[in-house]
């Protein structure tokens, strides 16, 4: 079965598993962009517990925008510190150094729309993953799709997933097992078998 699902900064290995469910993956990109998603926010590990990274938008509710259409709020260095916490935070986990020289360019190159950097995002994702996700992109915006499983909800931040298998995470005996991360924490930690695990949680 096909499923339609938003692109996200990074995204939560829940995003990760429901993609490698389908037969094809179809990213939205005619709907409506909507704050405090995961369209520009992604969730790590950091020292203290949970760490939110999130893309600067320039975007108000008075003037809805497409999602497509959003663009990123290049003034400050975000990418420099977007970095700077993934390194602060994996570091010392057992293949950050493997994958980083890959994801290198995703914060030396300027985007101009959130949506495109999150597309790109996931394609450097599928080459360092070394997986096989077939996709394309929707043409029109359908509030109730028929013949796919519908995974939009999956971008709010509110919405509660089961919790998945645990595995070692940095900063885990400190804080305990953090679930539905951002795929780079199981990346990170995981490296390889990151893709055995995702499919182990399919079932």
């Amino acid at each position: 079965m096909n499923c339609l699902i938003h692109s996200t900064y990074f995204p939560n290995i829940a995003h990760f598993i429901a993609m490698l469910k389908a037969e094809l993956v179809y990213f939205e990109v005619c709907d409506n962009y909507q704050k405090q998603s995961h369209r520009n926010r992604t969730e790590i590990y950091g020292a203290n517990g949970k760490l939110a990274l999130t893309v600067p938008v320039s975007y108000t509710q008075k003037n809805r925008q497409l999602y497509k259409d959003v663009k990123i709020a290049n003034e400050n260095q975000w990418q420099l510190l977007h970095l700077k916490s993934l390194q602060s935070a994996y570091s010392m986990s057992p293949f950050f150094e493997f994958y980083i020289d890959e994801l290198m360019p995703l914060f030396e190159q300027q985007y101009d729309f959130i949506l495109d950097f999150n597309l790109n995002c996931f394609e450097v994702l599928k080459d360092a993953l070394q997986i096989d996700i077939k996709t394309s992109k929707t043409t029109v915006f359908e509030k109730e799709p028929e013949e796919m499983i519908d995974c939009r909800l999956l971008v709010n931040r509110n919405f509660q997933v089961n919790t998945f298998e645990s595995y070692t995470q940095v900063f885990s005996e400190k804080h305990g097992f953090i679930s539905n991360l951002s795929i780079l924490d199981l990346l990170f930690n995981e490296g390889p078998n990151t893709e055995l695990y995702l499919k182990k949680q399919i079932g």
